[in-house]
């Protein structure tokens, strides 16, 4: 666990490294990043290393416990106290009994007890259970880093597609002034009208606005990568990996085939760890029942005195004592058998809730896939729409130039190639995704 705390705090230095200069990172390197620096796994290395000294507080229960006190005490008036008159015969006038200090002024005590647990079944179920903490900490940290890598990939391609669409956007942007040029030639000689030179440069507009939209929404995920790396914002990241690799890599293509064994996944493995400890609680409210013995040794120093000198004139008397201390509970009013009864319906509870976790596992798995195959077919389509909206946009646009086709046809497919490029980017974005969600909900991050 020390090795993690020394990790996070290298990661951390390194990313404020890496903010004066630009970070270039491939998708796995971005997903190793995010696994081992992400602001959720460095809390969550934390909590693991909170528990592993929880863990070591168990344990030392049972170990012996030596602790020290010393006190000092000054009467400014020593208590009196009556005593019968064994002095002075009875008679008239002879009190019955005297007035006698006891005490001296002066107190002084110091002394050290040692104690040591010799037996209790709670704390026998306890130590059980600390294994069960630590690999429940162990679990949840590999969650965290499985969900760190699942956002990692969904930021790393929601950059990409949107440059791909800034890019897109980019190509008619050319054509589209070119055509605006040459159209104001044209209703400069009276081929054309106003109206036909207007629908132009709105078109264009539109297509510039799109490509400054998908710019802008590549820089907003960008900033969202860097959120969940773990380094901070401003660090300027050059993604390595082109998207068309991503999109045709095998290992994504045949995510969709491959099967699910719910008893390995991450949830189900807590929630067993959970089903297992909640067991222990029940075996810790049994234990309860059972007596507990305890041993003790306690040694004193005591000095007394007129006035105020530490082994001076008075010296220092030792007591020195040792025992055993046995508890045993007897009758509770049915107060433990109630416990012991609540504990067994909260395991019930427990394993329902991981049989629960398992189906529903089962069926996130089966969406998510069908979800993936359904998002790589609208993709294809969308693909091939956006070809064939760009083929009719490019021989219209030829046609306009030559003069066989009116500036409404040529504004309508410029329109309708801009829907079909927004169409084309949203489906990439959307099987992207659902590729990410498999992932995720087979557990291969």
């Amino acid at each position: 666990m020390k090795k993690i705390v020394i990790a996070i705090c290298s990661l951390a230095l390194s990313a404020g490294a890496n903010a004066q200069g630009p970070v270039s990172l491939s998708l796995q390197q971005a997903l190793d990043m995010a696994a081992q620096q992400s602001y959720t796994v460095q809390a969550s290395a934390l909590e693991a290393e909170k528990m592993r000294h929880r863990v070591k507080e168990i344990t030392a229960i049972g170990l012996p416990q030596i602790s020290g006190e010393g006190g000092m005490s000054h009467f400014i008036d020593v208590p009196t106290s009556l005593v019968p008159n064994f002095f002075t015969p009875p008679g008239p006038g002879v009190p019955e009994y005297l007035p006698a200090r006891f005490a001296v002024p002066w107190n002084v005590t110091g002394g050290v007890t040692l104690s040591q647990l010799l037996f209790d079944g709670s704390y026998l179920v306890g130590l059980q259970a600390t294994k069960g903490l630590a690999e429940q900490s162990r679990i949840e940290l590999e969650k965290s880093r499985a969900d760190a890598r699942n956002q990692a990939a969904k930021a790393y391609f929601g950059a990409l597609a949107a440059e791909e669409g800034a890019r897109l956007a980019a190509e008619g942007v050319p054509l589209m002034e070119r055509t605006l040029r040459e159209s104001e030639a044209m209703k400069a000689a009276g081929f054309i009208e106003q109206t036909d030179v207007d629908r132009i440069e709105i078109q264009l507009e539109q297509a510039q606005s799109q490509q400054r939209s998908f710019a802008q929404q590549a820089d907003v995920a960008r900033m969202l990568l860097a959120l969940t790396l773990g380094i901070p914002q401003g660090t300027p990241l050059t993604l390595t990996d082109k998207l068309e690799g991503i999109l045709n890599d095998p290992n994504e293509t045949a995510l969709s085939e491959i099967g699910f064994d719910a008893g390995t996944h991450v949830e189900v493995k807590l929630a067993s760890t959970l089903l297992n400890l909640q067991h222990l609680n029940l075996r810790n409210e049994k234990m309860k029942q059972a007596p507990s013995l305890g041993g003790y040794f306690v040694h004193q120093q005591v000095w007394n005195g007129p006035e105020f000198d530490p082994g001076g004139l008075y010296s220092f008397y030792p007591t020195t004592q040792w025992g055993l201390k046995l508890s045993v509970p007897i009758f509770s009013s049915g107060s433990r058998h109630h416990k012991v009864k609540q504990a067994q319906h909260t395991m019930e509870q427990v394993e329902v809730n991981r049989t629960a976790t398992e189906q529903r596992l089962i069926a996130q798995s089966e969406q998510a896939r069908s979800t993936a195959r359904t998002a790589a077919d609208n993709m294809r389509t969308s693909e091939r729409s956006m070809a064939l909206a760009k083929g009719i946009f490019d021989r219209t646009s030829i046609k306009f130039t030559n003069g066989s086709a009116a500036s409404f046809e040529l504004t309508q497919e410029q329109g309708n190639y801009l829907v079909a490029q927004q169409a084309y980017i949203q489906r990439m974005v959307e099987l992207l995704m659902a590729r990410a969600d498999l992932r995720k909900a087979l557990d291969l991050y």
